[in-house]
């Protein structure tokens, strides 16, 4: 296997038996990465194939070599995963078993120094999860005003000096390397708040790559695509990282579980929603203390699961 994508998945004890009883089919693998979950799946359920989808082709290519012994029980295809029905298409797929979104960053992606991810490794500010694409992080950097690069930190960072850290940036331009930006923006924030925390600059760079790689853009209708093509009795899990990702994740199943429906509460529905997934509950939404000890990026993880039911017209609340 190619070492630079040994990655170890998150919860995949957890995400594995989710999809024990999953109706026989395909089940896709929206952030393929290494291939860690989709091996686990292809491993432990003979009823199961793989439609495993990713932006980056170095982790295609790996993913490829650790699961050809599946043979053709693993499909792969270069997309972003809001195009994930034209990849059933391509590989007449008319119906999913499941849906898994892990949407973490693979750790190959961001220790190698070259891809411009860390904060801790110089590089050239790039960020780009397809490399085919153009638009990389020096062009967020250099090139964004001083409130919309304000409002990409605040946004997909939570950075609550965002404002500080924009001015800081537009004043040290040009910016060409991963460790200047990392010097810049530590130099920006107060140092009673570089003290806790984690390493100042993580907000900032969170940001500027969900900037430059349009994720947050392309998760709303992928997962709704993702609620919609799956067959009943299939689930679909979402493994989220930060607040933006997970708000964006807890809204859609919401708006599949009661169909829309803006009715009073109180009141029966008339507006002719039709609910189409119940969450599925008594399952850990978090990893374990161990797993958090021995994987420091699966700390922040959060899981979200939903199964795909019969269309089922609105009454009145869901519990």
């Amino acid at each position: 296997m190619s070492e630079p994508f040994l990655h170890l998945p998150v919860m995949a004890d957890e995400i594995t038996k989710l999809f024990a009883k999953v109706p026989e089919g395909v089940v896709l693998d929206a952030t393929l990465g290494g291939g860690g979950h989709a091996e686990l799946l292809l491993e432990r359920y003979e009823h199961l194939r793989v439609l495993g989808l990713d932006r980056d082709e170095v982790a295609l290519a790996a993913a490829r070599e650790r699961l050809a012994r599946f043979g053709d029980r693993l499909m792969v295809h270069h997309c972003r995963f809001d195009r994930l029905e034209d990849a059933m298409e391509a590989f007449s797929v008319d119906t999913l078993s499941g849906a898994l979104f892990d949407l973490g960053v693979s750790s190959p992606q961001l220790d190698e120094s070259g891809r411009g991810f860390s904060y801790r490794n110089e590089a050239p500010l790039d960020m780009r999860m397809d490399r085919s694409q153009a638009w990389t992080a020096a062009d967020v950097v250099n090139g964004y005003p001083v409130d919309q690069l304000a409002r990409v930190l605040q946004q997909y960072g939570d950075e609550r000096f965002a404002r500080r850290i924009s001015n800081a940036i537009v004043a040290s331009r040009p910016i060409e390397t991963t460790t200047e930006l990392a010097a810049i923006v530590v130099a920006a924030i107060p140092a009673a708040a570089r003290r806790t925390g984690g390493h100042p600059a993580k907000r900032t760079f969170q940001a500027i790559r969900i900037e430059v790689n349009g994720e947050l853009d392309a998760l709303a209708p992928a997962l709704d695509a993702a609620m919609r093509r799956t067959a009943q009795g299939g689930r679909v899990a979402v493994l989220s990282y930060h607040s933006g990702e997970d708000r964006i994740v807890k809204e859609r199943m919401r708006v599949a579980v009661t169909g829309g429906c803006e009715c009073p509460p109180e009141l029966p529905c008339v507006c002719d929603a039709v609910q189409t997934v119940r969450i599925v509950r008594g399952i850990p939404r978090t990893p374990s203390a161990e797993e958090q000890a021995d994987n420091r990026r699966a700390s922040s993880a959060r899981l979200r699961v939903v199964e795909r039911i019969a269309d089922t017209p609105r009454r009145g609340t869901v519990g």
